[in-house]
């Protein structure tokens, strides 16, 4: 059997205390008290899908073992993926639907029991997105709260925002996807400037010049022909055509991998706006005007979700949005969000989540489905007692 970590190991996660089971089931009762239904996935899961959606930098941290048939499994680092198959294999696939659950999810943390209790809630299939958005929202506090949480700050981001600003900019795709993904894991948006040209060794090899100026169909064939003839077919849970885009996506680094001054000027207004909902709304529209950005669609979106938190009666004015917010996961299509202790701006995040519509598409699926989701990690909630 492979495994990385072991699962067997003499630090192998500790199972959650009682009192984190207690109020786990409290947050559980009021999803299930607004309608979700409870579905509990299997622990065990491919690990491909959790490479796939996060690359290789997550195998790190999950516990991985192979079957029988050689196939890389993981004990469930999260609930957000394994719902959604679970919810394509049903009967409801494509239809209004809408789960709670509550259960151990496992990550390998130095130091650390590898095993967190977790609760959430994900919906599927709804039209009215700006209403759904701030119902998850608002229904994930209010569990918080009910499972003992003390006082929470609410962050806020738009991954559709974010992109439209980007790409108003005439940003090139695969820039795009850069400073996106370098912002999500915490860079500066200099280290990603300076450092995403793509002039690396492999960005300089003949295969990649050759590919430059190929159609992108013809060289993914070509790839794909390349690995199968040297006997490749997976390189860390990734297929012969995943790999394939990489090496496109290299390409075209080489042919766009310069930001003009005036495109970064402009993306350092847009990511420096950083202030509460409406106060940062007034911001990007003024922005939008100045700079003749065609940013009308995804700020109307934004003003209406403003209004269905507020008409939910949340403390709009105590929430922060930032620009560049997007969260650490490229499936993220809209609103997320995170909550943390109000006490402590450095930990972890208590409750986090946001739209990812395209992720059943992802998945297998025909087609993308409308879908929002958050999780509440109970053993991060802060105490509510009071603090010093």
């Amino acid at each position: 059997m492979n495994s990385t970590p072991p699962v067997a190991a003499p630090d192998s996660p500790a199972p959650p205390g009682a009192a984190a089971l207690l109020a786990g089931a409290r947050a559980l009762d009021h999803f299930l008290a607004a309608g979700f239904a409870r579905l509990e996935p299997p622990v065990l899961q491919p690990a491909s899908v959790f490479l796939d959606m996060s690359g290789e930098d997550i195998r790190g941290r999950l516990y991985l073992v192979s079957d029988a048939s050689g196939v890389e499994l993981c004990l469930r680092p999260d609930y957000t993926a394994p719902v959604c198959l679970a919810y394509l294999a049903s009967p409801e696939a494509g239809k209004p639907a809408q789960y709670a659950y509550l259960g151990p999810v496992f990550r390998a943390r130095p130091g650390q029991s590898g095993e967190m209790l977790q609760t959430g809630l994900e919906s599927y299939g709804r039209a009215d997105v700006e209403a759904a958005d701030a119902e998850i929202l608002a229904l994930a506090l209010e569990a918080a709260e009910l499972a003992g949480a003390g006082p929470l700050k609410v962050k806020i981001g738009d991954a559709k925002l974010f992109d439209s600003a980007l790409s108003a900019f005439r940003l090139p795709d695969v820039w795009l996807r850069r400073i996106r993904r370098g912002l999500a894991r915490g860079r500066a948006l200099e280290t990603i400037l300076a450092n995403g040209g793509g002039q690396g060794a492999l960005s300089q090899s003949g295969v990649l010049a050759a590919l430059e100026s190929a159609d992108h169909a013809g060289a993914k064939a070509l790839v794909e022909d390349l690995l199968a003839i040297a006997g490749i077919a997976t390189v860390g849970g990734r297929s012969a055509g995943e790999i394939a885009d990489r090496f496109l996506e290299q390409a075209a680094q080489r042919s766009q991998s310069h930001v003009g001054s005036e495109q970064q000027e402009a993306i350092r207004r847009f990511l420096a706006i950083a202030a509460d909902p409406d106060s940062a709304s007034r911001q990007l529209r003024a922005l939008a005007d100045d700079a003749k950005l065609d940013l009308g669609a995804a700020l109307d979106c934004f003003d209406q979700r403003i209004g269905f938190l507020a008409a939910r009666g949340l403390p709009i004015e105590t929430f922060s949005y930032a620009a560049g917010f997007v969260r650490d996961l490229d499936y993220y299509t809209g609103f997320v969000f995170e909550a943390i202790d109000a006490a402590d701006p450095t930990a972890r995040p208590a409750v986090g989540g946001g739209r990812y519509d395209g992720l059943a598409r992802r998945l297998g699926a025909a087609a993308d489905v409308p879908a929002i989701g958050a999780a509440v990690w109970i053993e991060r909630l802060p105490a509510r007692e009071a603090r010093p």
